[in-house]
């Protein structure tokens, strides 16, 4: 896999273990994690929460920006650059409209909305607040096009998970 390969599904989907170890695996890549980007916005920050608009929306979309501009700077630089981020519903579509490269893959992780439970349960950190797993689940399932390979990753370990990403990397390609 060379190119741009985008990781994304809800929040406790598997995207950050998931891309380090698809990033490890590959001869020449980098892991470019979409929060990093959200956290570097020191004061004024505003997080994104359900039927969020105005300054919310435009830093989600800045740090969107950023990210595929650094996936490309990556990429032009011989790395194969694996982005992990949440991006859902139609962000999608614009995401994949910001990364000049070619090839540029999409893996949509799609667990079960228990397997999600579970694995927020089992982490330290806690991704939901504002939202709930089944409202995020929903919006995935409900408004994000199907783009790229949608993997059911609910029963798979992380290792099942980047074999199937690899095996599958034609259907998860978009351009």
């Amino acid at each position: 896999m060379r190119g741009v390969v985008l990781i994304t599904g809800v929040m406790a989907a598997g995207k950050s273990t998931v891309a380090q170890a698809l990033a490890e695996r590959l001869p020449r890549a980098a892991h470019v994690r979409g929060d990093v980007f959200r956290r570097m916005i020191v004061s004024g920050r505003e997080e994104y929460v359900p039927g969020a608009d105005g300054e919310s929306e435009a830093q989600l979309r800045l740090r969107y920006r950023l990210s595929a501009a650094t996936a490309d700077a990556y990429a032009e630089a011989g790395f194969t650059a694996v982005v992990q981020d949440v991006v859902l519903g139609r962000e999608l579509t614009s995401y994949v409209a910001l990364v000049r490269t070619r090839p540029l893959y999409v893996v949509v992780l799609a667990p079960t909305p228990e397997a999600v439970a579970a694995r927020e349960a089992g982490r330290a950190k806690t991704g939901y607040g504002a939202w709930t797993v089944e409202e995020l689940d929903g919006a995935l399932r409900a408004d994000t096009p199907r783009l790229g390979l949608w993997l059911d990753s609910s029963k798979l370990t992380v290792e099942e998970t980047v074999e199937a990403i690899l095996a599958e990397r034609e259907r998860a390609r978009v351009r």
